[in-house]
């Protein structure tokens, strides 16, 4: 009984997923793209339009006899809250069902803010989402979050989070209990993978390689449609493998991490460093360095600074060694870079693209796709949307 509703809900899912992806689709069209029987596919979407998940819309053509009624996603049934509880930023977006971004604010955290306080400002940006919120038919359907980190998914508490300087945190009880809606936690780098998958819009791929390069760095993976999570889902820690037996300590406690060499944390270091060795100009220089941030240095670049130039080619290089790391051991279609780094610039893409394919052997055989996102810093916040919606058919992990 229990294999059959759980096949019942990722069938029920996949349905939906189908519909999502093909905005409107007739049953028998389904039928066939997902492999199921006509009566199944019925059964499924007939139990979707009762719940208010999908409405009917007109008519398809037809090549003789009747018309197929045509299906879609009925993108105002309620309204779900994504978000991207970053190191030095908390991302919010409210959107409707199929994603469409109903309303949206990021706030900056300082670097080495107390749990109490962030967690303050949690609390402030969804009370004001739920302040702004539209009436719908179910109202807010659930809050997804993601948080740079190690998640125990099924409970939702944040085991560690070495950036944040949290250890054991109940998040989803916590976050349950304020607002007294469904909550859903996940590694931030795994959220992002999945927004990928749902609105990134890259076609047919079933191997995919999210990393999210921001004060930290992680990957989200997916190997057959499926969040790969490892045996106790600590999957994806590649900021916190070795590139450097002789570096310094990293915040995990190891020593020589890709984070200590790629990260948004290195860009700003590595910034410090040039300039303290008497090279500058005239937008990067000892009268303004103490006061950078990323955003600054990404930029510079784009109007020309040498120094930023530089130093973004460097990180790309380092980033490179990890990503080939990645492309070795999982093999996929396609990596797609996330976050801060998405913003680099060509300069970036191109250094990063020719380290992977200089040093991973696999793409002497298979070619694979290195690209930034095109969902940028969306990516993790829209991945949060997507996790309501498949954890509320009950199966998690499918995307």
């Amino acid at each position: 009984m229990g294999n059959h509703t759980l096949l019942k809900q990722i069938n029920k899912l996949l349905v939906l997923k189908t519909i999502l992806d093909n905005k409107t689709i007739s049953r028998a069209k389904i039928s066939r793209l997902v492999d199921l029987n006509k009566a199944t596919v019925s059964n499924l979407t007939d139990e979707l339009i009762k719940e208010g998940f999908v409405i009917e819309k007109g008519y398809g053509h037809s090549k003789g006899g009747r018309r197929p009624v045509l299906l879609e996603v009925n993108k105002n049934v309620g309204l779900i809250i994504g978000i991207d509880l970053g190191v030095n930023y908390i991302h919010l977006v409210l959107t409707n069902f199929i994603g469409e971004i109903v309303w949206e604010k990021s706030v900056n955290i300082r670097l080495g803010e107390t749990q109490e306080r962030i967690l303050e400002v949690l609390y402030e940006l969804i009370s004001e989402a739920i302040k702004v919120a539209p009436q719908t038919q179910k109202g807010i359907l659930g809050i997804g979050i993601g948080v740079p980190g190690i998640v125990e998914k099924t409970s939702g508490t944040v085991l560690i989070a070495p950036n944040l300087r949290w250890k054991d945190v109940p998040l989803k009880a916590m976050v349950e209990e304020r607002f007294n809606l469904p909550v859903y936690i996940d590694n931030e780098a795994n959220a992002g993978a999945l927004g990928e998958k749902w609105f990134g819009d890259w076609g047919d791929v079933s191997h995919l390689v999210y990393v999210s390069v921001g004060i930290g760095i992680g990957a989200g993976i997916v190997i057959g449609d499926e969040i790969y999570r490892g045996a106790k889902g600590f999957a994806g820690e590649v900021g916190h493998t070795t590139i450097d037996f002789n570096d310094n300590v990293c915040s995990c406690g190891n020593v020589g991490c890709l984070e200590n060499f790629a990260s948004e944390r290195a860009l700003l270091s590595l910034i410090q460093k040039i300039v303290e060795s008497g090279w500058e100009d005239e937008y990067i220089n000892k009268k303004n360095v103490d006061k950078l941030d990323a955003s600054y240095i990404i930029d510079s670049a784009k109007l020309g600074s040498k120094v930023a130039l530089h130093a973004i080619k460097d990180i790309a290089n380092k980033l490179g060694i990890g990503i080939a790391n990645l492309v070795n051991i999982f093999n996929p279609d396609i990596v797609i870079i996330g976050n801060k780094a998405s913003f680099m610039g060509e300069l970036f893409l191109e250094e990063l693209r020719r380290v992977v394919y200089k040093r991973s052997f696999v793409t002497q055989y298979h070619h694979v796709r290195v690209e930034v996102s095109k969902l940028k810093d969306r990516a993790c916040v829209l991945g949060c949307v997507a996790m309501v919606i498949s954890d509320m058919l009950a199966f998690p992990d499918y995307v």
